[in-house]
């Protein structure tokens, strides 16, 4: 947009103020547009509360604003909206409001967890982009920023830029409880847990590790373990491909996919020479991506090993060739 007639661009000093409030507004603009590409229902000015929950535990309302150095009327207002949102919680100690203790949700972390992978990468990415570009002064930044997105705002510039990286991690001990949530998580989604679920979910070791199996993880880089599966010994040269989950606030980032290339290598390197798995009709996304991978839908396999679950009425069996 040009300048011209611009007054605050005109009286750059006197108006700087305003000037940096127009440029934010701009700024998150852009960033709203790149939140809702992503499927995340905040606003950009709540990522900063979130954060400083998530890093720093529950806080009063007082020691929240001290944190992000704003006034607590700001914070009350941001935090009535996180709250109608079920993002935060509060627990009053004293009956000063401003003894109220402020926590993250199970909510409020599944959007930050989304938000890490789908939203914060792309934001830094393209503001370092812009800001890579820009010359002299701070004045002459902030024309220069201010006609960069103009010609190309921070969402279009987020586009190209990916998801964190994925890589794969190995179970231990210590990665029981999260084998089990994100399990527990997958399932409780569309069903119930079953004993047999409780089975392998509460002895890993003993029903998977030990007899021959594997337990992998994918995991995000900066972020974390976002998603597993597991591959079941189930006789000799027979394993199936059990408890595959990826977070919530993962999906949309091909964790899924990731790790599912990964078990077929892993069954390969195993000896597998009959690779199933057992799902449900109901989990359609998840049979398109075991399609896409070779996997083709067997009624024999149905029949061994179906009664295995209640919910179970889709098997299928790996065919390379399928892929």
């Amino acid at each position: 947009m040009s300048t011209a007639g611009d007054i605050m661009s005109e009286r750059g000093t006197l108006f700087l103020g305003s000037r940096l409030k127009r440029l934010a507004d701009r700024l998150q603009g852009d960033v709203v547009r790149i939140v809702e590409r992503a499927g995340v229902p905040v606003q950009p000015s709540h990522y900063a509360p979130l954060a400083t929950l998530e890093r720093f535990g529950p806080l009063t309302v007082t020691e929240l604003a001290q944190a992000l150095q704003i006034s607590q009327p700001a914070v009350t207002r941001t935090l009535a909206r996180l709250l109608e949102l079920k993002l935060v919680e509060t627990l009053r100690l004293h009956r000063d409001q401003r003894h109220k203790t402020v926590s993250l949700t199970a909510e409020g972390r599944e959007v930050l967890l989304r938000s890490k992978l789908l939203v914060w990468p792309q934001v830094e990415a393209a503001v370092a982009e812009v800001l890579h570009t820009l010359p002299g002064s701070l004045l002459e930044h902030i024309d220069a920023l201010e006609s960069q997105l103009a010609n190309r705002p921070l969402n279009e510039r987020a586009r190209c830029v990916p998801a964190p990286p994925l890589s794969l991690c190995e179970y231990t001990d210590d990665l029981a409880d999260v084998f089990r949530a994100i399990s527990v998580e997958w399932i409780e989604t569309l069903y119930r847990i079953e004993p047999a679920d409780l089975e392998v979910l509460d002895h890993p070791r003993e029903r998977i590790i030990e007899p021959g199996g594997a337990i992998l993880f994918v995991q995000a880089q900066g972020v974390g373990i976002i998603g597993t599966c597991a591959l079941r010994k189930s006789a000799e040269r027979e394993f199936e491909l059990t408890k595959m989950g990826v977070l919530r606030g993962a999906r949309g980032v091909k964790a899924g996919e990731f790790l599912l290339r990964a078990a077929i290598t892993r069954a390969h390197a195993l000896g597998a020479e009959l690779l199933y798995l057992l799902s449900n009709r109901k989990s359609a996304a998840a049979i398109r991506l075991y399609e896409k991978l070779g996997f083709v839908h067997d009624a024999d396999i149905l029949r061994r090993f179906g009664a295995h679950y209640q919910r179970c009425d889709v098997a299928m069996r790996y065919q390379p060739q399928a892929s």
